[in-house]
C-alpha cells in the first residue's frame, strides 16, 4: 500500500503525540523533571551545550501540539491535494513544528531564540504561500512585527551576560535593577509574539495563509508561544505591580470582542476570537494565576483549532469565498462538520461542561477573588458576553437559514477530513475537565454567593441572546451594524491599529524623503542643467502635438485675430 508524505508525517507525530502524553501524565503524578545537558562540541576549555527542560508543563505542552500538528497534517492531505507545491507546503509545517518544540523545552535563552525566529521565520513563509500582492503586504507586517520580538530577546541575551549563563531557570528569584529590564524585554517579545495591543493587527491579516496553517499557527503554537514564554518566567512578575499589563490583556481581549462582532470575513472572525482568549490568557497571568493561563491555553488550542479546520472546509465549499454573508443553511448539507463547528463555538463561549467552561470559570471566579478593581472585572465579563455574542452571530450566518446562500455549490464531506475534526471535537469536550483534574493538584475552596456563582453563566446567555437578536436578517430590515456606521467603522477596524500599524507609520516618513530627495540630490544643478534640454524638448514637443492635434481650431483663431487686428 502506498502511503503518502502526509499520512506519514501525521502518523509520526500522533503517535509521538501519545508518547509525550502518557509520559507528562508520569511527571505530573511524581513531580519530576529531568533537565538534560547535551555537549556539543568542546575544543580547550570552550564549551557548546544545547540543554533540554523535560518537566509536566513542556510535555503536556508538546504532546498538545503535536496532537493538533497530526491532525492538521491529515486534513492537509486533501485539503491542498490540488496544489502544485503540497510537499513544500508539508515541510514547512514540519520546520514549524520542529521550531515550536525547540521553544517550549528550552531553559536556555539563546535555544530560545532559536525557536523563537524558527517560528517567525517558518511563518511568513507560509502567510505568503499564496503569492499575490495581499499575501505579501501581510507576510511583510507578520515578520516586521515579530522582529521586535526577536529585538527584545536579542537584547535580554546581552543582559543575562550579566550573570554568567543564559540559564534563565537558574536567576528567576534574583532581584536587581537589569533583572528589572529583562522583564521588560521579555514583556515586549511575548506582547508582539501574542499579538497584544498595541501589536494586535497582524494576527487577522496573517490570515492570508491557507487554513491549515492558521488551525496550526494561530491557535494553538504560534500565538501561544509568547503566553508560555511569560509562563516559564511567571516567577519574575512576583516582586512587581503588573496592573499596567492587566490593563493591557483585558484592552485587547475588550477590543478583539467588539471587531469580531463586526466583521464579516469568517477565518478573521476566528483570528479575533483567538486574540481574545489570548487577551484573557495574559490578563490572569499578570493578576498571578500562571496555571491557570496554562489551563486555557491547552484547552483552547483544541476548540480553536477544530474552528479553523471546519472554517476551512466550510470556505472550501462556497468555492473560496470567506463572506459569512454568503452562507446559510449548511447543517442541511454538511452535518457532520456543522456539528463540529457548533461544539467548537459552544466550548469557545464557555457554555457548562465543555472544555472551555473548565478554564474560562475557574479565571473569572478567581478574578473575582483577586485585588482588581470593579472596572476590570466588568470588562472581563462584558468581554465573556461578547465572546457569546460573536459566536451566536458567526453561527447564525453559517449554519441557519440565512438568506444569502450560494446555490449550486459543491457539497462534500471527506472521510479524511472530517476524522481528524471528530477527534479534535472529542479533545473539545473533555479536555476541560481532563486537565483540571491532572494539573490542579488540590480543589480550591472558592466561596461565592449563587448569584456571583452564575453571573459568568448570565452573560454567556446574554450574550448569546444578543448575538442572535442583533444578527436577526430580513429583506425589508436593514442591519443594526448599518445604522451606526461610523461607530462600526471604528470598532470593527480593531480600532484603526491595522491602519497605524501600516501606512500611517511609513505615509509620512516617504512624503519626507520625496522631499529631501528632491530638494538635496536632485537639487537645482541637476535640475537646471541636466535636465534643462530634456525639459525644454518635453515643452516644446507638448506644444507641437497640441498644435497638430488642434490644428483647425488655431488657423480659424489666428485668422480671426489677424483679421479683428487688421480691421482695427
Amino acid at each position: 500500500m502506498k502511503m503518502s508524505f502526509y499520512m506519514l508525517s501525521g502518523m509520526i507525530l500522533l503517535l509521538l503525540g501519545m508518547i509525550l502524553f502518557l509520559m507528562g501524565l508520569y511527571f505530573v503524578m511524581y513531580n519530576y523533571m529531568i533537565l538534560l545537558d547535551w555537549e556539543i562540541i568542546s575544543i580547550n576549555s570552550v564549551n557548546i551545550v544545547m540543554t533540554l527542560l523535560f518537566d509536566w508543563m513542556s510535555l503536556l505542552f508538546m504532546s498538545f501540539v503535536l496532537l493538533i500538528s497530526s491532525m492538521v497534517v491529515f486534513y492537509s492531505e486533501l485539503y491542498m491535494y490540488s496544489d502544485m507545491n503540497k510537499v513544500r507546503f508539508l515541510f514547512l509545517v514540519l520546520l514549524f513544528i520542529l521550531s515550536m518544540m525547540f521553544m517550549i523545552i528550552s531553559p536556555n535563552l539563546v535555544s530560545i531564540l532559536l525557536g523563537w525566529d524558527g517560528l517567525g521565520l517558518v511563518s511568513y513563509a507560509l502567510v505568503i504561500y499564496f503569492q499575490n500582492n495581499k499575501s505579501y503586504s501581510a507576510g511583510m507586517l507578520t515578520i516586521l512585527t515579530n522582529r521586535i520580538g526577536d529585538v527584545a530577546i536579542l537584547l535580554s541575551i546581552s543582559l543575562t551576560l550579566n550573570y554568567g549563563s543564559w540559564h534563565y531557570i537558574y536567576y528567576m528569584y534574583m532581584w536587581e535593577m537589569s533583572m528589572y529590564w529583562l522583564l521588560i524585554l521579555i514583556v515586549l517579545a511575548a506582547f508582539t509574539k501574542s499579538a497584544q495591543m498595541p501589536f494586535s493587527s497582524w494576527l487577522p491579516a496573517a490570515m492570508a495563509a491557507p487554513t491549515p496553517v492558521s488551525a496550526l499557527v494561530h491557535s494553538s503554537t504560534l500565538v501561544t508561544a509568547g503566553v508560555y514564554l511569560l509562563i516559564r518566567f511567571n516567577s519574575m512578575f512576583i516582586m512587581c505591580d503588573c496592573t499596567l499589563l492587566v490593563m493591557v490583556g483585558m484592552m485587547t481581549m475588550f477590543m478583539s470582542g467588539l471587531g469580531a462582532s463586526f466583521e464579516y470575513d469568517l477565518k478573521k472572525i476566528i483570528a479575533l476570537s483567538t486574540l481574545s482568549q489570548l487577551g484573557l490568557m495574559m490578563g490572569i497571568l499578570f493578576m498571578g494565576y500562571p496555571m491557570l493561563a496554562f489551563f486555557h491555553l491547552l484547552t483552547h488550542a483544541f476548540f480553536s483549532a477544530l474552528l479553523f479546520l471546519c472554517s476551512g472546509l466550510i470556505i472550501h465549499m462556497m468555492s473560496d469565498s470567506q463572506d459569512i454573508r454568503h452562507m446559510g443553511g449548511m447543517f442541511k448539507y454538511i452535518p457532520y462538520t456543522s456539528s463540529c463547528f457548533c461544539i467548537s463555538n459552544l466550548s469557545l463561549c464557555g457554555l457548562p461542561f465543555m472544555s472551555g467552561f473548565y478554564s474560562k470559570d475557574m479565571i473569572i471566579e478567581s478574578l473575582t477573588f483577586s485585588y482588581m478593581n470593579f472596572y476590570v472585572y466588568m470588562i472581563f465579563y462584558i468581554s465573556i458576553g461578547l465572546t457569546s455574542m460573536y459566536t451566536m452571530r458567526m453561527m447564525y450566518y453559517c449554519m441557519y437559514a440565512n438568506m444569502n446562500m450560494y446555490i449550486c455549490q459543491s457539497y462534500f464531506e471527506d472521510k479524511l477530513m472530517y476524522m481528524p475534526m471528530m477527534l479534535l471535537s472529542f479533545m473539545s469536550v473533555i479536555s476541560g475537565s481532563m486537565l483540571s483534574w491532572l494539573l490542579m493538584p488540590y480543589p480550591d475552596l472558592l466561596l461565592m454567593s449563587f448569584l456571583l456563582k452564575l453571573m459568568s453563566l448570565i452573560f454567556i446567555m446574554l450574550g448569546l441572546f444578543l448575538g442572535y437578536e442583533l444578527s436577526m436578517l430580513n429583506y425589508n430590515y436593514t442591519l443594526y451594524t448599518y445604522k451606526v456606521y461610523s461607530l462600526t467603522g471604528f470598532l470593527g477596524n480593531m480600532w484603526f491599529m491595522p491602519r497605524m500599524s501600516t501606512y500611517m507609520i511609513y505615509s509620512y516618513s516617504m512624503n519626507m524623503s520625496i522631499n529631501y530627495n528632491n530638494m538635496m540630490d536632485m537639487g537645482w544643478g541637476e535640475y537646471l542643467v541636466s535636465n534643462s534640454i530634456y525639459n525644454y524638448n518635453q515643452f516644446i514637443s507638448s506644444y507641437m502635438v497640441m498644435f497638430h492635434n488642434n490644428s483647425i481650431k488655431y488657423f480659424m483663431l489666428t485668422f480671426i485675430i489677424l483679421f479683428i487686428i487688421f480691421l482695427l
